[in-house]
């Protein structure tokens, strides 16, 4: 499979394209129009059209890992079903964000610039108004991989929102190659200056850990931080994540009851699932394709964690799909003529299952409703193939 530590060594060729307590929105750009990226993703494929709020949370009473002088922040991303036709079109990414992204990314800037970047069109809007429910929508966190900002997740994230959830992505700081805060400030990947050296990649998981139990505390609690936060049924949770933010996943359950079922995709499991298990709480792994994993990169944590998982469980591997095919990455970069040498997958594909499984999944998990294609392999969807169930 291709977990994280395809990522790391893809990272040092530049072959691989990865990703920003008080209400306020960081400096990002406004949306360009539409025309001058040419770039968009995927319309969503539930019934509610969908909002997007900014809130940043700082954790006055914890030391940030990897700037020890600095509090802990965070910057959400937060969907939600919302009234059509409310709001405006909300950005992408920050141009300053998407010149730092392909900075490190080598190729994919040879085929898109940072402002066409900057420009993709979403599906969001922001300062929509919520959708009035008779009950409140189960809330689901997405965690992105190393080096990655919240944007990479930003189609699974739509989606999710346009079948009736409340979605919160997480930029952790100094953790993706660049996501502006508030202030205006674009903070780097500090965490790369000290975990690359080392290997000590589950300081990365570790951290989120703890991130994801405050983020929790400031939406769901007696004094939530966010305006919105009414919409959010805190006893159906779930989180879902890629690359090392599904290690996450796992590691949160694990400290972390009111998680109540997990996915990770494509993620080395660097923080190990504890033997004791996650409570019998259910738990999908959703795969690259292991072909695409070069023999040099072996990965046994799979192997080694799946025993570990007490509750249902699934591990489905998605042929042709690589590292970043469960991102925005594969429909952004068919979009541009970006030959990926990772996904020989289309993005359009890759996205439709990504969406299919993940979404299923929840549906099961957080509302009980059936989801007969986790049940076996389907006509329909030829490239998922059941490793285990």
């Amino acid at each position: 499979m291709k977990k994280i530590i395809r990522v790391l060594a893809a990272v040092a060729t530049g072959l691989v394209l990865t990703s920003p307590g008080t209400l306020a929105a960081p400096a990002v750009a406004a949306p360009a129009p539409a025309a001058l990226s040419g770039l968009e993703l995927p319309r969503p494929t539930g019934d509610f059209a969908v909002g997007r709020d900014t809130l940043h949370l700082v954790d006055r009473e914890r030391k940030d890992p990897w700037v020890p002088t600095a509090d802990r922040e965070l910057l959400l991303s937060l969907y939600y079903p919302a009234l059509a036709h409310t709001g405006t079109p909300a950005p992408y990414l920050a141009a300053s964000e998407a010149k730092a992204l392909l900075t490190d990314r080598g190729q994919l800037g040879e085929y898109v610039t940072p402002e066409r970047l900057a420009a993709t069109r979403t599906n969001a809007r922001t300062g929509a108004l919520p959708r009035p429910a008779a009950h409140h929508y189960p809330l689901i966190v997405l965690s992105p991989g190393f080096t990655m900002p919240r944007a990479s997740l930003t189609t699974l994230a739509e989606d999710l929102a346009s079948r009736g959830y409340v979605v919160a992505a997480v930029d952790h700081a100094y953790e993706s190659d660049g996501t502006v805060f508030p202030g205006g400030r674009l903070l780097g990947c500090k965490a790369c200056e000290q975990v690359f050296p080392d290997g000590s990649l589950h300081r990365v998981s570790d951290g989120r850990a703890r991130d994801i139990p405050f983020v929790l505390d400031r939406l769901t609690g007696p004094r939530p931080a966010w305006r919105y936060s009414w919409l959010i049924d805190a006893r159906h949770i779930g989180m879902a994540g890629h690359s090392i933010g599904g290690a996450a996943a796992s590691a949160t359950m694990a400290v972390d009851p009111r998680v109540d079922a997990g996915v990770n995709m494509d993620g080395t499991f660097f923080t190990p699932v504890p033997q004791s298990g996650l409570g019998g709480r259910p738990f999908l792994m959703l795969a690259g394709d292991p072909a695409l994993l070069p023999p040099d990169f072996p990965d046994t944590s799979w192997e080694d964690n799946w025993p570990r998982l007490d509750g249902w469980k699934r591990w489905l591997t998605v042929t042709g799909a690589g590292h970043p095919g469960f991102t925005d990455w594969p429909v952004l970069g068919d979009q541009a003529g970006y030959p990926h040498p990772e996904t020989p997958l289309s993005g359009t594909r890759s996205q439709q299952i990504t969406r299919a499984y993940v979404g299923d999944f929840f549906d099961l998990h957080l509302r009980g409703r059936p989801a007969p294609r986790l049940d076996g392999p389907a006509a329909a969807d030829p490239e998922v193939v059941f490793h285990r169930r």
